[in-house]
């Protein structure tokens, strides 16, 4: 249940958040949305695919966190700020609501035990909502990039299903499904002229971004398999 309301100075000058990286709070997501102005820095850490609104039907990006439902095998290096977390899990319970920012009252990171707060006494933003602020501005024109940069891909045919499949020391085999990613062979045959097209708007190089992040699948599947035997010889494996 959501109650989503304009934040302001007044009405909400004590609400406090939690904003530090925990399961409880909303980081137990084993796949979460992204925007293709974090493909730069996102490439070096995740695999980043598509997957598909399970309300719309609508593809949109997205970076694997984990193999089962709830898994965030990144969240140790999260709480300690040694790589980036996606802008879908910082923002937290905030959303935009045309010009402003909003904030989901029912989020469990809104509660008045939260590490930060919103307002200072004299009713201004604290550093960590002028941070918020910051982030959603970036996150805004994103979301109608990434929609452009999908709807491009799809009109060209390039968008193609995919199965991750991992294996593990304990035995047990993971499948994971309703991914999708970009057919490199489509990709090579397209006329020149629109090849040059996706080069002058930038989205050659994000292809390229999410093809490259695909070598970040076996190094996933070795973080599960280091939960089943840590400190032994793991020969987890993770295929396209």
């Amino acid at each position: 249940m959501s109650n989503i309301v304009v934040l302001d100075s007044l009405s909400h000058r004590k609400l406090r958040v939690h904003a530090q990286p925990a399961l409880q709070y909303g980081d137990n997501q084993r796949f979460v949305a992204v925007v293709v102005n974090e493909f730069p820095i996102l490439s070096l850490h995740y695999p980043i695919l598509f997957s598909k609104d399970a309300d719309t039907g609508q593809f949109y990006c997205g970076a694997m966190l984990g193999f089962d439902a709830g898994e965030n095998l990144f969240l140790d290096e999260h709480r300690a700020q040694r790589l980036y977390r996606p802008l879908n899990l910082q923002r937290g319970p905030f959303f935009t609501a045309g010009s402003d920012l909003a904030v989901d009252l029912e989020h469990p990171r809104v509660a008045p035990s939260g590490d930060q707060a919103l307002f200072d006494e004299a009713g201004a933003p604290t550093v960590y909502l002028q941070s918020i602020m910051g982030l959603m501005r970036d996150l805004r024109p994103g979301l109608e990039r990434s929609r452009i940069f999908i709807d491009t891909l799809l009109s060209l045919n390039l968008i193609e299903p995919m199965t991750i499949e991992a294996r593990f020391d304990d035995g047990s085999n993971r499948e994971v499904t309703g991914l999708y990613t970009v057919n490199r062979e489509r990709l090579q045959e397209l006329a020149d002229a629109a090849v040059v097209d996706l080069f002058r708007r930038g989205y050659l190089q994000l292809v390229y971004l999410m093809l490259a992040s695909l070598k970040h699948v076996p190094t996933l599947a070795q973080k599960k398999n280091d939960l089943f035997l840590p400190g032994g010889d793991s020969r987890a494996s993770g295929l396209a």
